[in-house]
């Protein structure tokens, strides 16, 4: 799944989300195995955030020594003044650790075997935590003075204007912000809170020993998770399976373990949300961004409501791979077979020809800096697997991580992330430091909506109705992948949090068990759709995401936004064109529901899943068309 790697800085705004900074502060990265890249080309220059590594160090060590300046406005934030200076210390500290935080992060994803880059990200973590404690007293006097005051300082402090935003969202978290003594408590366990994650990471990207078979070509695949992610996809269905075996087999054998894991995660997150009186777990996790639960409790109810649009997806797939007895082995294959090729120049060429409905400025602006080297393009030795962008350093230009195939499915990453860069050089233009933290929530829709316009012009340019048939099929899988499943994971995150408030006991096992009920709703077990064993109930084990915590959902949300504005770009004229480039522009400058709302879509209502599965429907209805005729 792609990702967008960027710190929420509204997550480190006041100490009273301290907590939430190091569940951020590391990806899901898996290390590639495949031969380096060489023309220079088509790696990122670091050197505009530090033209050295010396040079980082000794901002570092300059940073360090700024933290206990943030605790000197301890006890003095009660005039308008000092409040000014102070949030001014701390915008300014901020914005210059996330370019130190950057450079760190970025340099390890290129070889995470580098103990070096390792303890480069290790040394800003404890930098982050530092300046947490140091600031741990900010919210609970922020939330003392009262919205009287604090609007008063406001209204006669114009330097305020910038952090009017900021003060205001604590002030609506008030009930939730303990003591100070409570904050400097909780600023203090962030690492140890994401202890768990990281045992994970550890336990299964270094030290599981992956199982190798042999295909029916004579191929040896290793089947580490990177490799899983290619073989599962073997035109041979025996070859599937051996894979599926394999590779799940040797998950079941840490079910524990990795149930260890995941619970002393979820055990954190509920223990979190009780101290600081939230109803429940998930209403915490949305509070940042100030979504309501009724977003994901609708998004999840009308998926159920309508899965049987999933079964028919599965139904049309067992057609087109002329297999009777559908298993989930059987869901990763291209439902078109094509020697379709998407090199790196060419990929840039139809995703520039695609974003014609943005108007020229918005073109001129990408074709300008994807031929800088923001990018690091293809897989090496040691590298991250799948992509993401980094956008976190106001100063400077974003930069994408790539592990680039000649795929259309790499051609519609390089999409996806050059959509959140586009977005964040947008904001940054638009937008004070102080307002530029875009939320998952809105930039996944800006990364998305780029992917469905290189589909729109792949359609429009496709040769042949088998090449049109290859892109139809892509959509479907991506609308499975992206909606469907990410729903699907959602679900599984409400319901593991949900039993440990009801005090039940988690473990690996009990996790299988309520994954696999789910797993085999989505998937029509039970009506004979498509078969799950008991071998791929153990999948939640693979997924690193449930470590990011209510995260998942807002990669179906997204799609739904995107197809709307999609469409909208299509019908709508300059007035459309208009509208998004607006939302793109607003960054963080109000909360991403009311962006949304503003844009014309508001995602508290079930018309944007509605809508997006009616997408579904329709390219469905169309590949049916094309195949039924051919059966004539």
């Amino acid at each position: 799944m792609k990702t967008i790697k960027k710190l929420n800085r509204s997550a480190i705004k006041f100490a009273a989300a301290s907590t939430l900074v190091f569940a951020a502060l590391a990806g899901p990265a898996i290390a590639q195995d495949t031969a380096p890249a060489v023309d220079e080309a088509y790696v990122w220059d670091l050197t505009p955030f530090y033209p050295s590594y010396d040079d980082w160090d000794a901002e570092l060590e300059r940073l360090q020594g700024e933290v206990a300046g943030l605790a000197a406005y301890e006890g003095r934030l009660d005039e308008a003044q000092t409040l000014l200076e102070a949030l001014d210390a701390q915008s300014t500290f901020y914005r210059e650790v996330l370019r130190v935080w950057t450079y760190a992060s970025n340099t390890r994803s290129t070889n995470l075997g580098d103990p070096d880059g390792q303890a480069m990200v290790g040394r800003v973590q404890a930098l982050f935590q530092q300046a947490a404690a140091a600031q741990s007293y900010m919210a609970p006097e922020i939330v003392a003075l009262g919205e009287r005051r604090i609007e008063g300082f406001i209204s006669r402090e114009d330097g305020l204007a910038k952090h009017a935003r900021g003060l205001r969202d604590t002030l609506r978290q008030g009930e939730h912000v303990l003591t100070p003594e409570a904050e400097q408590v909780l600023s203090l366990m962030g690492i140890a809170l994401g202890a768990s994650q990281n045992a994970r990471n550890l336990l299964a990207n270094a030290e599981i020993e992956w199982p190798t078979i042999t295909l029916s070509d004579g191929t040896e695949a290793h089947l580490t998770p990177a490799g899983y992610g290619l073989y599962r996809e073997a035109p041979n269905r025996a070859d599937r399976e051996a894979v599926f075996d394999a590779f799940w087999g040797r998950w079941s054998d840490y079910e524990s373990t990795f149930g260890a894991t995941l619970n002393g995660e979820v055990q954190a997150n509920v223990a979190t949300a009780r101290a600081r009186n939230y109803d429940n777990t998930l209403q915490y996790f949305l509070s940042g961004d100030n979504i309501p639960e009724e977003v994901y409790r609708t998004l999840v109810q009308v998926t159920n409501d309508r899965i049987d649009v999933l079964h028919r997806y599965f139904r049309l797939r067992a057609r087109m791979l002329e297999i009777e007895d559908l298993g989930y082995h059987d869901i990763y294959p291209a439902l078109v077979e094509t020697d379709l090729s998407f090199p790196i120049d060419e990929t840039r060429e139809h995703v520039l020809a695609s974003m014609a409905p943005l108007g020229p400025e918005y073109v001129d602006s990408f074709a300008a800096a994807s031929q800088e080297r923001w990018m690091h393009v293809y897989p090496q030795p040691g590298k991250a697997s799948g992509a993401y962008m980094s956008g976190s350093a106001y100063d400077v230009h974003p930069l994408i991580l790539l592990n680039h195939q000649d795929t259309y499915n790499s051609a519609s990453t390089y999409a996806h992330e050059w959509g959140h860069a586009m977005h964040q050089v947008l904001t940054n233009e638009n937008q004070p430091h102080e307002l530029s933290s875009f939320s998952i929530f809105t930039t996944e829709i800006a990364a998305i909506a780029q992917e469905l316009m290189l589909q729109e012009h792949m359609l429009e340019q496709a040769a042949s109705e088998n090449e049109r048939l290859f892109y139809l099929g892509y959509a479907l899988e991506q609308m499975r992948g992206t909606y469907f499943r990410q729903v699907m994971f959602s679900e599984f995150e409400v319901a593991i949090h949900e039993a440990v408030e009801r005090g039940e006991a988690m473990t690996g096992a009990r996790m299988t068990e309520i994954y696999g009920e789910i797993l085999r709703r989505y998937h029509g077990h039970d009506e004979g759709v498509l078969t799950i064993t008991d071998r791929e109930t153990i999948e939640w084990a693979y997924i690193p995401h449930f470590y990011f915590n209510f995260y998942v959902y807002q990669y179906a949300t997204s799609i739904a936004g995107a197809a709307y504005f999609v469409d909208q770009l299509e019908d709508g004229g300059d007035q459309a064109r208009e509208t998004y480039l607006d939302f793109l522009k607003a960054g963080g400058s109000d909360y991403p529901v009311e962006i949304l709302r503003d844009a014309g879509l508001d995602m508290t209502s079930a018309d944007p899943y509605n809508a997006v599965i009616d997408r579904m429907v329709a390219v469905m209805d169309e590949i049916e068309a094309i195949l039924d005729a051919r059966e004539q």
